[in-house]
């Protein structure tokens, strides 16, 4: 599993790559609003909640083949999905329907092929997080540090 801090370029998207593996970037991991998901059978979990990421539309790029991409998006963020072309059992999942109008925009362009995209919002997006060894690291080392920690809600630290 990977959680270093993706460090800002002006080459191009952040990439996140999950290759017959699971890849997770939780909490405030990054400051760009471009990504680049690749991932052939594997999973991949996506924080996008950090106050850090500037205001304005954020771009995912994907390309999934039999694997599953998880967003921890906002509340009130709308998914834009139109771009996204799917092939076989592919979908998108958003239980919680497409957020407010005005909202934060998340554009997901690219290709699904027998792959998922599942979008976690609010208190989901919280037990995703919390439900992972990153949330466990972090916990420890904010009790050595004796501050909270801030993978299961980068937006609760201000």
């Amino acid at each position: 599993m990977t959680t270093a801090l993706a460090t800002p370029t002006s080459t191009g998207p952040v990439r996140v790559p999950a290759h017959r593996t699971v890849t997770k970037k939780l909490g405030h991991w990054t400051s760009e609003r471009e990504f680049d998901v690749r991932a052939h059978r594997g999973h991949a979990t996506v924080d996008l909640r950090s106050p850090r990421i500037p205001a304005g539309d954020i771009t995912l790029g994907v390309d999934l083949d039999h694997a599953s991409l998880t967003l921890l998006v906002p509340d009130g963020a709308v998914l834009d999905d139109w771009g996204l072309r799917r092939a076989g059992r592919a979908k998108v999942s958003d239980s919680e329907g497409p957020g407010t109008p005005g909202g934060r925009r998340i554009v997901v362009t690219g290709q699904l092929r027998g792959s998922e995209i599942r979008v976690r919002r609010g208190g989901l997006a919280v037990l995703t997080a919390m439900c992972s060894r990153e949330f466990l690291a972090d916990a420890r080392q904010a009790r050595k540090e004796g501050r909270h920690p801030t993978v299961h809600d980068p937006a609760g630290q201000a």
